[in-house]
Formats: C-alpha cells, sequence, structure tokens
C-alpha cells in the first residue's frame, strides 16, 4: 500500500514520517523529552493486533523488535517502553520510548508526566537521519 493517507490525523499532527518498513510507517513524535518513534502499519480500519492477519502480525513483532533493540543499542536506553493503548488514537500504532533513569517522567508512563517539549531548530531533521541511519534494514527513508 505504502499509502500516508492511512495514518491518522492525530499521528500525523503529532509526529513526523521516518520512513517504512515492509508492513509499518515509522515515525518521530515531535517531543524532544524522549527518543519516542511509533510504528503504524499500513492496513486501514485495524485499531487491534489481533484484527491484523496471523503474517501481519509476525511482520509487526518482527518490525518492532527490530527497532526496540536498536533502539536500545543506539540510544544506550535504560529500558525501551512499548504500548499499543488506543484510547485516545483508535488506529493501531505502537509507541517505542526509549527511557533513562532520570528522564523527565522515570520511573512513571511518559503520558502526562511532563509537558511535551519541541525539538529546536533543525533537531528533528537530525533525529530523523540519525535513526535512518541505524535502520539499514528500512525499505524506504521519507525525503520530503
Amino acid at each position: 500500500m505504502n499509502d500516508e493517507s492511512t495514518i491518522h490525523p492525530v499521528l500525523k499532527r503529532d509526529c513526523e514520517t521516518v520512513g517504512r518498513f515492509a508492513l509499518c510507517h515509522l515515525l518521530l513524535m515531535k517531543d524532544a523529552n524522549y527518543p519516542w518513534f511509533i510504528l503504524v502499519p499500513d492496513r486501514p480500519g485495524v485499531s487491534e493486533i489481533y484484527q491484523l492477519v496471523e503474517r501481519e502480525q509476525v511482520q509487526m513483532l518482527h518490525e518492532s523488535s527490530y527497532l526496540a533493540q536498536k533502539l536500545a543499542l543506539h540510544f544506550r536506553a535504560d529500558r525501551i517502553n512499548i504500548a499499543a493503548l488506543g484510547n485516545v488514537v483508535p488506529q493501531l500504532h505502537i509507541h517505542h520510548v526509549v527511557r533513562y533513569r532520570g528522564d523527565a517522567a522515570w520511573p512513571a508512563p511518559v503520558w502526562g508526566a511532563a509537558p511535551p517539549k519541541p525539538y529546536g531548530h533543525g533537531e528533528i531533521e537530525t533525529r530523523i537521519a540519525e535513526i535512518s541511519s541505524v535502520l539499514t534494514e528500512m525499505i524506504e527513508v521519507d525525503s520530503s
């Protein structure tokens, strides 16, 4: 499919597109408090993992695990928090948040713990380039 029009408007507003894996769009949350990435499967109308066909469930787990491992290594994370909540955005999306002891929310969940911190001038582009160079199995990186 590879169509960004399938991404929920709230995710489009709160995130920047990094690129794509085989199944999922990869987004960067616009909150510089944490390295925070979101996988969104390119499947319209899906709100739960079990709604994906079995091979897509396996693919999503593969992409999530790959992303988590690369984030943990690259950012030297104390933890990687992975969550699929869907209470605000009903579209299936999986948060991958790099956590450090002493970050703005530690040890609590990141939601509501600290106001979103905007990235400074050029920092989003730098973060996207940085993570894109680490995720060598990406099929496509957004160049816009």
